[in-house]
Protein backbone atom coordinates (compact mmCIF):
# COMPACT_ATOMS: atom_id res chain seq x y z
CA UNK A 1 0.00 0.00 0.00
CA UNK A 2 1.65 3.16 -1.09
CA UNK A 3 2.08 5.58 2.30
CA UNK A 4 -0.45 8.53 2.55
CA UNK A 5 0.76 12.12 1.62
CA UNK A 6 0.12 13.55 5.19
CA UNK A 7 -0.62 17.54 3.97
CA UNK A 8 -1.66 18.38 7.81
CA UNK A 9 1.95 18.23 8.45
CA UNK A 10 2.69 21.09 5.84
CA UNK A 11 0.11 23.53 7.09
CA UNK A 12 -2.13 22.36 10.44
CA UNK A 13 -4.26 25.21 9.31
CA UNK A 14 -5.68 24.66 6.04
CA UNK A 15 -8.88 22.44 6.44
CA UNK A 16 -10.02 22.22 2.67
CA UNK A 17 -8.02 19.21 0.46
CA UNK A 18 -8.08 17.25 -2.44
CA UNK A 19 -7.51 13.71 -2.62
CA UNK A 20 -7.83 10.55 -5.31
CA UNK A 21 -9.13 7.65 -3.96
CA UNK A 22 -6.82 4.41 -4.09
CA UNK A 23 -9.21 2.01 -2.53
CA UNK A 24 -12.59 0.98 -0.90
CA UNK A 25 -13.08 -1.62 1.25
CA UNK A 26 -16.92 -2.75 3.24
CA UNK A 27 -15.94 -2.80 6.59
CA UNK A 28 -19.56 -3.81 8.50
CA UNK A 29 -21.62 -0.70 8.00
CA UNK A 30 -18.70 1.43 7.29
CA UNK A 31 -16.29 1.77 3.89
CA UNK A 32 -12.60 2.56 4.66
CA UNK A 33 -10.87 4.75 2.31
CA UNK A 34 -7.70 5.30 1.56
CA UNK A 35 -6.56 8.01 -0.21
CA UNK A 36 -3.31 9.39 -2.31
CA UNK A 37 -2.83 12.35 0.33
CA UNK A 38 -5.11 13.83 3.21
CA UNK A 39 -5.49 16.73 5.73
CA UNK A 40 -7.22 14.27 8.49
CA UNK A 41 -4.89 13.39 11.56
CA UNK A 42 -5.51 9.87 12.56
CA UNK A 43 -6.00 9.01 16.15
CA UNK A 44 -2.50 8.75 17.70
CA UNK A 45 -0.38 9.12 20.33
CA UNK A 46 -2.97 9.83 22.99
CA UNK A 47 -5.41 12.29 20.62
CA UNK A 48 -8.10 11.76 18.95
CA UNK A 49 -8.90 12.07 14.90
CA UNK A 50 -9.54 14.72 13.23
CA UNK A 51 -13.24 15.02 12.28
CA UNK A 52 -14.84 16.73 9.30
CA UNK A 53 -16.43 15.41 5.40
CA UNK A 54 -15.36 13.44 2.24
CA UNK A 55 -17.64 14.73 -0.51
CA UNK A 56 -20.06 16.00 2.56
CA UNK A 57 -20.03 12.23 3.68
CA UNK A 58 -19.19 12.23 7.29
CA UNK A 59 -15.82 10.56 8.39
CA UNK A 60 -16.44 8.54 11.11
CA UNK A 61 -12.97 7.69 12.42
CA UNK A 62 -9.91 7.69 10.96
CA UNK A 63 -6.58 5.78 11.56
CA UNK A 64 -2.96 4.89 10.73
CA UNK A 65 -1.08 1.54 9.90
CA UNK A 66 2.06 1.31 8.57
CA UNK A 67 2.19 5.23 7.39
CA UNK A 68 -1.21 4.36 5.61
CA UNK A 69 -4.24 6.79 6.94
CA UNK A 70 -7.65 5.19 6.87
CA UNK A 71 -11.09 6.78 6.70
CA UNK A 72 -14.56 5.21 7.44
CA UNK A 73 -17.68 6.84 6.06
CA UNK A 74 -20.78 5.57 5.99
CA UNK A 75 -21.01 5.62 1.65
CA UNK A 76 -18.70 4.23 -0.56
CA UNK A 77 -16.36 6.20 -2.70
CA UNK A 78 -14.99 5.23 -5.67
CA UNK A 79 -11.71 3.69 -6.72
CA UNK A 80 -9.56 6.69 -8.88
CA UNK A 81 -11.86 9.19 -8.36
CA UNK A 82 -11.00 12.71 -6.86
CA UNK A 83 -12.85 13.99 -3.43
CA UNK A 84 -13.01 17.13 -1.75
CA UNK A 85 -11.97 16.76 2.30
CA UNK A 86 -13.05 19.31 4.80
CA UNK A 87 -11.62 19.20 8.48
CA UNK A 88 -13.90 20.37 11.24
CA UNK A 89 -11.71 23.61 12.11
CA UNK A 90 -13.42 23.98 15.35
CA UNK A 91 -12.35 20.53 16.96
CA UNK A 92 -8.77 20.85 14.73
CA UNK A 93 -7.70 24.13 16.28
CA UNK A 94 -9.23 23.62 19.77
CA UNK A 95 -6.47 20.27 19.38
CA UNK A 96 -4.10 22.34 18.40
CA UNK A 97 -4.45 24.23 21.30
CA UNK A 98 -4.76 21.51 23.77
CA UNK A 99 -2.04 19.87 22.49
CA UNK A 100 0.75 23.28 21.62
CA UNK A 101 -0.03 23.67 25.52
CA UNK A 102 1.15 20.47 26.74
CA UNK A 103 4.31 20.81 24.76
CA UNK A 104 5.12 23.85 26.43
CA UNK A 105 3.82 22.68 30.26
CA UNK A 106 6.23 19.42 29.75
CA UNK A 107 8.95 21.44 28.27
CA UNK A 108 8.75 23.30 31.81
CA UNK A 109 8.05 20.13 34.08
CA UNK A 110 10.82 19.04 32.42
CA UNK A 111 13.13 21.47 32.84
CA UNK A 112 12.65 22.61 36.22
CA UNK A 113 11.83 19.48 37.44
CA UNK A 114 13.81 17.22 35.15
CA UNK A 115 10.04 14.93 35.10
CA UNK A 116 9.50 13.04 32.25
CA UNK A 117 6.22 13.11 30.57
CA UNK A 118 5.15 9.33 30.08
CA UNK A 119 0.97 9.26 29.02
CA UNK A 120 -1.03 12.09 27.09
CA UNK A 121 -4.57 12.18 26.68
CA UNK A 122 -6.28 14.73 24.87
CA UNK A 123 -10.08 13.45 24.71
CA UNK A 124 -12.96 16.01 24.02
CA UNK A 125 -13.35 17.42 27.54
CA UNK A 126 -10.66 16.19 29.51
CA UNK A 127 -6.79 16.91 28.87
CA UNK A 128 -4.53 14.77 31.29
CA UNK A 129 -0.03 14.80 31.52
CA UNK A 130 1.18 12.28 33.37
CA UNK A 131 4.46 12.52 35.01
CA UNK A 132 7.20 10.34 36.66
CA UNK A 133 7.43 12.03 39.54
CA UNK A 134 5.59 14.41 42.21
CA UNK A 135 5.76 18.62 42.48
CA UNK A 136 3.51 20.04 44.81
CA UNK A 137 0.35 22.52 44.39
CA UNK A 138 2.61 25.73 44.64
CA UNK A 139 5.06 24.90 41.72
CA UNK A 140 2.11 23.16 40.12
CA UNK A 141 1.24 27.39 39.81
CA UNK A 142 4.60 28.53 38.66
CA UNK A 143 4.31 26.18 36.06
CA UNK A 144 1.12 27.60 34.88
CA UNK A 145 2.21 31.28 35.15
CA UNK A 146 5.69 30.74 33.65
CA UNK A 147 3.41 28.42 30.67
CA UNK A 148 1.51 31.35 29.79
CA UNK A 149 4.54 33.80 29.77
CA UNK A 150 5.48 31.44 27.07
CA UNK A 151 1.58 32.31 25.28
CA UNK A 152 2.50 35.94 25.92
CA UNK A 153 5.35 35.90 24.10
CA UNK A 154 3.72 34.60 20.91
CA UNK A 155 6.44 32.52 19.79
CA UNK A 156 6.96 30.82 16.47
CA UNK A 157 6.41 26.82 16.60
CA UNK A 158 8.66 25.25 14.27
CA UNK A 159 8.66 22.37 12.52
CA UNK A 160 11.82 20.24 11.08
CA UNK A 161 12.89 16.97 10.40
CA UNK A 162 16.43 16.66 10.79
CA UNK A 163 18.68 14.00 8.99
CA UNK A 164 19.43 11.03 11.69
CA UNK A 165 23.08 12.82 12.07
CA UNK A 166 21.66 16.26 13.18
CA UNK A 167 19.47 14.29 16.14
CA UNK A 168 22.64 13.55 17.41
CA UNK A 169 22.77 17.03 18.30
CA UNK A 170 19.65 17.63 19.83
CA UNK A 171 17.96 17.24 22.92
CA UNK A 172 14.43 16.61 22.04
CA UNK A 173 12.37 14.67 24.29
CA UNK A 174 10.10 11.64 22.95
CA UNK A 175 8.38 8.83 24.42
CA UNK A 176 8.53 6.06 22.73
CA UNK A 177 10.71 4.87 19.55
CA UNK A 178 10.35 6.26 16.37
CA UNK A 179 10.51 4.40 13.08
CA UNK A 180 11.42 6.62 9.85
CA UNK A 181 11.51 9.95 9.82
CA UNK A 182 10.96 11.99 12.80
CA UNK A 183 9.21 15.29 13.09
CA UNK A 184 10.43 17.60 15.76
CA UNK A 185 8.17 20.46 16.80
CA UNK A 186 10.55 23.35 18.80
CA UNK A 187 9.10 25.97 21.01
CA UNK A 188 11.87 28.89 21.45
CA UNK A 189 13.11 28.18 24.99
CA UNK A 190 10.73 25.97 26.21
CA UNK A 191 10.34 22.78 24.32
CA UNK A 192 11.65 20.20 21.73
CA UNK A 193 9.89 17.21 21.09
CA UNK A 194 9.64 14.65 18.41
CA UNK A 195 5.51 14.47 17.66
CA UNK A 196 3.73 13.80 15.10
CA UNK A 197 0.51 16.03 15.61
CA UNK A 198 -0.54 19.26 14.24
CA UNK A 199 0.21 22.73 16.12
CA UNK A 200 -0.92 26.70 15.86
CA UNK A 201 1.67 28.35 14.60
CA UNK A 202 2.35 30.50 17.05
CA UNK A 203 2.31 30.47 21.14
CA UNK A 204 -0.28 33.29 21.47
CA UNK A 205 -3.04 31.37 19.43
CA UNK A 206 -2.88 28.98 22.41
CA UNK A 207 -5.02 31.75 24.54
CA UNK A 208 -4.42 30.73 27.74
CA UNK A 209 -3.22 27.70 29.67
CA UNK A 210 -5.16 26.44 32.40
CA UNK A 211 -3.92 23.58 34.98
CA UNK A 212 -7.01 22.62 36.49
CA UNK A 213 -6.23 19.97 38.68
CA UNK A 214 -3.47 17.75 39.72
CA UNK A 215 -2.89 13.96 41.54
CA UNK A 216 -1.41 11.16 42.18
CA UNK A 217 -0.84 8.57 39.56
CA UNK A 218 0.93 5.71 39.57
CA UNK A 219 4.02 6.68 41.68
CA UNK A 220 3.68 10.31 39.62
CA UNK A 221 1.16 12.83 39.25
CA UNK A 222 -1.47 13.13 36.52
CA UNK A 223 -2.26 16.70 35.82
CA UNK A 224 -5.65 18.41 34.14
CA UNK A 225 -5.01 20.98 31.77
CA UNK A 226 -7.61 22.84 29.66
CA UNK A 227 -6.46 25.62 26.92
CA UNK A 228 -7.60 28.14 24.69
CA UNK A 229 -11.21 28.01 24.22
CA UNK A 230 -11.91 24.97 26.44
CA UNK A 231 -10.41 27.09 29.50
CA UNK A 232 -12.35 29.55 28.55
CA UNK A 233 -15.62 27.54 28.69
CA UNK A 234 -14.36 26.12 31.94
CA UNK A 235 -13.73 29.59 33.44
CA UNK A 236 -16.91 30.72 32.30
CA UNK A 237 -18.70 28.05 34.07
CA UNK A 238 -17.32 28.09 37.03
CA UNK A 239 -18.24 31.89 37.36
CA UNK A 240 -21.73 30.80 36.89
CA UNK A 241 -21.54 28.73 39.63
CA UNK A 242 -19.59 31.01 41.83
CA UNK A 243 -22.40 34.09 40.97
CA UNK A 244 -25.28 31.29 41.40
CA UNK A 245 -23.34 30.64 45.29
CA UNK A 246 -23.21 34.20 45.84
CA UNK A 247 -26.67 34.99 45.02
CA UNK A 248 -27.89 32.61 47.18
CA UNK A 249 -26.00 33.08 50.22
CA UNK A 250 -26.24 36.55 49.93
CA UNK A 251 -22.23 36.81 50.17
CA UNK A 252 -20.47 38.64 47.37
CA UNK A 253 -18.62 36.51 44.84
CA UNK A 254 -15.49 36.76 46.26
CA UNK A 255 -16.60 35.97 49.84
CA UNK A 256 -18.38 32.69 48.62
CA UNK A 257 -15.81 30.73 50.22
CA UNK A 258 -16.24 32.44 53.55
CA UNK A 259 -19.93 32.12 53.51
CA UNK A 260 -19.58 28.65 52.34
CA UNK A 261 -17.44 27.69 55.32
CA UNK A 262 -19.45 29.82 57.80
CA UNK A 263 -22.80 27.94 56.89
CA UNK A 264 -20.94 24.09 57.34
CA UNK A 265 -19.82 25.47 60.73
CA UNK A 266 -23.47 26.67 61.48
CA UNK A 267 -24.67 23.13 59.86
CA UNK A 268 -22.63 20.97 62.27
CA UNK A 269 -23.09 23.13 65.15
CA UNK A 270 -26.97 22.06 64.59
CA UNK A 271 -26.30 18.40 63.73
CA UNK A 272 -24.15 18.17 66.84
CA UNK A 273 -27.26 20.03 68.97
CA UNK A 274 -29.59 18.03 67.03
CA UNK A 275 -27.86 14.79 67.93
CA UNK A 276 -27.87 15.67 71.78
CA UNK A 277 -31.83 16.09 71.31
CA UNK A 278 -31.76 13.01 69.73
CA UNK A 279 -30.09 11.00 72.85
CA UNK A 280 -32.47 12.66 75.03
CA UNK A 281 -35.69 11.95 73.60
CA UNK A 282 -33.87 7.88 73.29
CA UNK A 283 -33.21 8.17 76.80
CA UNK A 284 -36.63 9.40 77.69
CA UNK A 285 -38.31 6.78 75.48
CA UNK A 286 -36.00 3.52 77.06
CA UNK A 287 -36.58 5.20 80.45
CA UNK A 288 -40.45 4.58 80.08
CA UNK A 289 -40.00 0.88 79.22
CA UNK A 290 -40.74 -1.78 82.30
CA UNK A 291 -37.82 -2.98 83.64
CA UNK A 292 -36.58 -6.29 83.79
CA UNK A 293 -37.95 -7.32 80.55
CA UNK A 294 -36.45 -10.30 79.41
CA UNK A 295 -36.72 -9.63 75.41
CA UNK A 296 -37.36 -6.40 73.88
CA UNK A 297 -37.32 -4.59 70.62
CA UNK A 298 -37.24 -1.11 70.21
CA UNK A 299 -37.71 1.24 67.02
CA UNK A 300 -37.11 4.39 66.34
CA UNK A 301 -37.03 6.06 62.41
CA UNK A 302 -34.56 8.83 63.81
CA UNK A 303 -32.04 6.86 65.27
CA UNK A 304 -28.40 6.87 63.02
CA UNK A 305 -25.37 4.73 63.12
CA UNK A 306 -24.05 6.99 66.66
CA UNK A 307 -27.36 7.35 68.46
CA UNK A 308 -28.56 3.98 68.01
CA UNK A 309 -25.38 2.19 69.44
CA UNK A 310 -26.21 4.71 72.53
CA UNK A 311 -30.12 3.48 72.29
CA UNK A 312 -28.50 -0.12 72.54
CA UNK A 313 -26.65 0.33 75.30
CA UNK A 314 -29.51 1.77 77.28
CA UNK A 315 -31.51 -1.33 76.64
CA UNK A 316 -28.72 -3.43 78.10
CA UNK A 317 -29.33 -2.38 80.92
CA UNK A 318 -32.88 -2.78 81.07
CA UNK A 319 -33.33 -6.19 79.63
CA UNK A 320 -32.43 -9.64 81.05
CA UNK A 321 -32.76 -11.42 77.64
CA UNK A 322 -32.20 -10.20 74.17
CA UNK A 323 -32.54 -6.87 72.90
CA UNK A 324 -32.29 -4.81 69.88
CA UNK A 325 -32.38 -1.56 68.77
CA UNK A 326 -33.68 -1.25 64.29
CA UNK A 327 -34.04 1.91 62.54
CA UNK A 328 -36.21 2.00 58.72
CA UNK A 329 -39.64 1.14 57.37
CA UNK A 330 -41.67 -1.89 56.06
CA UNK A 331 -40.74 -0.51 52.31
CA UNK A 332 -37.03 -0.01 52.67
CA UNK A 333 -35.72 -2.47 55.50
CA UNK A 334 -34.58 -2.37 58.73
CA UNK A 335 -30.71 -1.72 60.60
CA UNK A 336 -30.37 -2.98 63.31
CA UNK A 337 -28.16 -3.31 66.53
CA UNK A 338 -28.98 -6.57 68.78
CA UNK A 339 -27.41 -8.10 72.10
CA UNK A 340 -27.44 -8.85 75.39
CA UNK A 341 -25.78 -9.80 78.63
CA UNK A 342 -26.21 -13.36 79.16
CA UNK A 343 -27.04 -14.65 75.71
CA UNK A 344 -24.78 -16.16 73.12
CA UNK A 345 -25.28 -13.05 70.54
CA UNK A 346 -23.31 -14.46 67.61
CA UNK A 347 -26.03 -17.24 67.21
CA UNK A 348 -28.89 -15.69 68.45
CA UNK A 349 -27.93 -12.99 65.44
CA UNK A 350 -27.41 -15.86 63.09
CA UNK A 351 -30.52 -17.29 64.17
CA UNK A 352 -32.37 -13.87 63.36
CA UNK A 353 -31.16 -12.83 59.81
CA UNK A 354 -31.89 -16.57 59.22
CA UNK A 355 -35.70 -16.59 60.08
CA UNK A 356 -35.62 -12.74 59.02
CA UNK A 357 -34.58 -12.69 55.51
CA UNK A 358 -31.33 -10.52 57.34
CA UNK A 359 -27.36 -10.15 56.86
CA UNK A 360 -24.43 -8.94 59.03
CA UNK A 361 -22.37 -9.65 61.61
CA UNK A 362 -20.68 -9.00 65.19
CA UNK A 363 -18.76 -10.01 68.39
CA UNK A 364 -19.91 -11.80 71.79
CA UNK A 365 -21.17 -8.26 72.69
CA UNK A 366 -23.49 -7.33 70.06
CA UNK A 367 -24.84 -8.14 66.54
CA UNK A 368 -25.53 -5.55 63.66
CA UNK A 369 -26.62 -5.58 60.14
CA UNK A 370 -30.04 -5.45 58.08
CA UNK A 371 -33.29 -6.83 57.80
CA UNK A 372 -35.67 -6.96 55.17
CA UNK A 373 -38.84 -7.99 57.17
CA UNK A 374 -41.90 -5.88 58.24
CA UNK A 375 -41.96 -4.58 61.62
CA UNK A 376 -45.14 -6.82 62.43
CA UNK A 377 -42.91 -9.72 61.73
CA UNK A 378 -39.92 -8.69 64.28
CA UNK A 379 -41.83 -8.18 66.89
CA UNK A 380 -43.88 -11.58 66.57
CA UNK A 381 -40.25 -12.88 66.58
CA UNK A 382 -38.98 -11.24 69.92
CA UNK A 383 -42.27 -11.90 71.20
CA UNK A 384 -41.77 -16.08 70.67
CA UNK A 385 -38.06 -16.17 71.85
Amino acid sequence: MIETIRLFDEDSHQTLFEGCVLSCEQDGDLYKITLNQTMFFPEEGGQSCDRGTLNDIPVEKVLEKDRVIYHWVKEPLWEGDTVTGCVDWEKRFSDMQQHTGEHIVSGLIHEYFKLNNVGFHLGSEAVTMDFDGVITREQLRMIEHKANEAVAKNLPVKITWPSREELMEIPYRSKKEIDGPIRIVEIPGYDICACCAPHVHFTGEIGMIRLTGMEKYKGGVRIQMLCGFRALADALEKERNVYDISAQLSAKPYEVAAAVEKLKNENLALKQEMTGMKMDILQEKITALPDNEQNICFFDKHMDKSNMRYAFNLLVEKCSGLCGCFDGDDENGYRYVMGGRDVDVIAAGKAMNEALDGRGGGSKEMFQGSLKAAREQIEEYFANL
